[in-house]
């Protein structure tokens, strides 16, 4: 994690020596996400409406832009486990999480974006249930890292992002519960607004 912290601040370095377009502003969005599950009894359940909202910096030229962003998300899903006699039981997760993506991308016609970019999420808490509102112990990281990639459309000073993210690495640790490997995607539906 330090080490992608310091290569994204060198970056952000870099772009603005250089002199480039900056603006800044708030951004807010929803999203519909889902566990990915790799393991034996295990699949994944149905998608989980979750929230976002944070703060945004774009710096570039008229046709190459990078755009951090710093944002509190609230996301989940659902894994169901299948016992050895048929049995299925469901598990409802939640997480909160600080995540800070970085999108690189293109623009068209002034108004249209192409973006893909790393994101590092640090997770704040989680919660994990089964289907009678039991707690359930899984070792989720405190760190984990994945992409984003979409389109992104200026009108103004607003803008707007739909954008799909997946992990690139584990969710949780080994568990006795939930031998399985669990990543997350999303679809990801923002708005921004360029205070200048």
């Amino acid at each position: 994690m330090k080490h992608f912290l310091f290569l994204i601040s060198a970056i952000i370095l870099s772009f603005s020596v250089q002199g480039q377009d900056f603006s800044i502003g708030p951004k807010a969005g929803i999203s519909t996400a889902n566990i990915h599950v790799n393991g034996e009894d295990f699949q994944t359940g149905d998608n989980d409406f979750g929230y976002h909202l944070g703060l945004f910096v774009r710096m570039g030229g008229s046709s190459i832009f990078m755009q951090p962003e710093l944002l509190f998300t609230s996301t989940g899903g659902s894994v169901i486990k299948t016992d050895d006699n048929g049995v299925q039981t469901d598990f409802n997760a939640s997480f909160n999480r600080l995540d800070i993506p970085v999108m690189f991308g293109l623009k068209f016609l002034k108004f249209l974006r192409v973006q893909a970019g790393p994101i590092a999420s640090i997770l704040v808490d989680y919660k994990i249930e089964d289907a009678l509102n039991v707690p359930v112990e899984v070792d989720y990281k405190t760190s984990t890292f994945g992409y984003q990639a979409g389109l992104g459309l200026d009108l103004g000073n607003l803008i707007f992002d739909l954008k799909y993210e997946s992990s690139l690495s584990k969710m949780s640790k080994s568990s006795t519960a939930f031998q399985t490997d669990q990543r997350q995607n999303q679809i990801i539906l923002s708005a921004g607004f360029r205070l200048f």
